[in-house]
């Protein structure tokens, strides 16, 4: 039933469309049609920004990598340095791993993130990628820990603060299951030598295996939602049937002022 047809039901059943109803009905429909055009408007301006930052993004990811010293000393400048490109050369700790429940191709499994202590006593958690769920323990795959200094290339990633949503279960340290990137929680019972600093982002490793009982790299997913272009028309669409169905009130009213003045 549309707001004219209301309108006569009223009338019908003994309720006269008087002007305080006529005005309540106007200023309803009015500020409904002001909410829903300008949510429309926000989604065309968070549209622009996700297409601004899913720019931002494939640019990076395809920038030559820097030194990881170098993206240490722009994220302690404040810069934002998630998905930039980086290199590091270290030494892993393996006694240090920390894992993550993760899946792959359908499996369940692990992503394996280690430390690496650097060469200016700094030390960042590397995401070394995917192991199956039964390799959690590193003695499974000892071949795949490479003594000595190790080369990586990978892409830097800021750690969150605090946990995303309400829904993702707290880290368990105690038990070495982490559910999200919390380098403080990581960093729980970690032993480190005197006078090595822990860096506050990680790295997530480029695709590929050193060797069959490796993890396997590149598990960073690039792929961001942007739903926003959708949504703007859903806003718009409404907005657009409720000023149809505002000016079909405001036609019959004049109607009905034409019938009454004639009358």
């Amino acid at each position: 039933m549309d707001t004219t047809q209301a309108a006569e039901s009223d009338a019908h059943e003994g309720r006269p469309l008087t002007r305080a109803r006529i005005a309540a009905i106007l200023i309803i429909g009015f500020a409904a049609l002001g909410v829903l055009v300008s949510l429309g408007a926000w989604q065309v301006e968070r549209l622009r920004w996700k297409e601004g930052l899913i720019a931002t993004i494939d640019a990076r990811i395809h920038a030559p990598p820097i030194d990881v010293a170098e993206v240490a000393r722009r994220a302690a400048g404040g810069e934002d340095i998630d998905y930039v490109p980086v290199e590091a050369k270290g030494r892993f700790l393996y006694d240090g791993e920390r894992y993550f429940l993760a899946t792959r191709e359908g499996a369940a499994g692990w992503h394996v993130l280690t430390p690496m202590q650097l060469a200016d006593n700094a030390v960042v958690f590397v995401n070394r990628g995917f192991v199956p769920y039964e390799s959690k323990d590193p003695a499974t795959r000892a071949a795949g820990n490479a003594p000595g200094n190790t080369a990586i290339t990978g892409l830097a990633r800021t750690a969150p603060t605090e946990k995303p949503n309400m829904f993702v279960p707290d880290n368990d340290p105690a038990q070495n299951a982490f559910f999200w990137r919390s380098v403080p929680d990581m960093a729980e019972g970690l032993s480190l030598p005197a006078g090595i600093r822990l860096l506050p982002f990680l790295i997530d490793a480029g695709p590929g295996q050193v060797s069959p009982d490796a993890p396997i790299g590149g598990t960073t997913v690039i792929e961001i939602p942007n739903s926003h272009l959708a949504y703007a028309i859903t806003w718009f669409s409404l907005a657009a049937a409720l000023a149809v169905i505002l000016g079909m009130f405001l036609l019959h009213l004049r109607r009905r002022g034409r019938v009454a003045s004639e009358g």
